[in-house]
């Protein structure tokens, strides 16, 4: 995927998305089939076909808002003691990356009949108002200072003066 060259002031900050999305990209192979679905308004539920993985043999994490689901099944002894005439069986190690949204929060997951589930919430999310204090420039700032100073030093100027005479 190109990089993405733009001076429009409306997409500031999604270099790293379209990192995100780059990297994503590049895993995304079609072993193991997946499937997505949303339960209720609130509820989404990833379903990755696992046969022949048992929970030791899987991990989730999840880093940068990438949640990972990775596969890699130890060969036992009683394996590697076998003659197959055919192997159809897909036992690969694998890792699967999905991208999670703002708000998308992962509530568990579960083994069920070749069938791994993952359970994920998702909440609104927050709409932070943050409030920006505008500021002169250090150089218009040092001008008003300099302006004051002159002012009172001709006040003072005046009232001695004054007073003199």
């Amino acid at each position: 995927m190109a990089m993405l060259t733009t001076n429009n002031p409306f997409m500031l900050g999604f270099d790293s998305l379209e990192r995100m999305l780059d990297r994503a990209a590049k895993n995304s192979e079609s072993y193991p089939p997946y499937n997505i679905e949303q339960i209720d308004p609130s509820h989404l539920q990833i379903t990755v076909a696992v046969a022949g993985f048992s929970e030791e043999d899987l991990s989730l994490e999840i880093e940068d808002k990438q949640l990972t689901v990775r596969g890699r099944r130890v060969e036992e002894e009683k394996e590697k003691e076998r003659h197959y005439l055919y192997k159809g069986i897909a036992s690969r190690q694998f890792q699967r990356s999905f991208i999670l949204a703002d708000g998308i929060e992962v509530e568990g997951a579960h083994l069920e009949n070749g069938l791994l589930h993952i359970d994920l919430l998702q909440r609104e999310p927050e709409s932070k108002v943050r409030h920006i204090k505008i500021t002169k420039k250090d150089g218009a700032k040092k001008q008003l200072e300099k302006q004051s100073v002159s002012d009172k030093q001709k006040s003072k100027d005046k009232d001695g003066e004054k007073t003199l005479s």
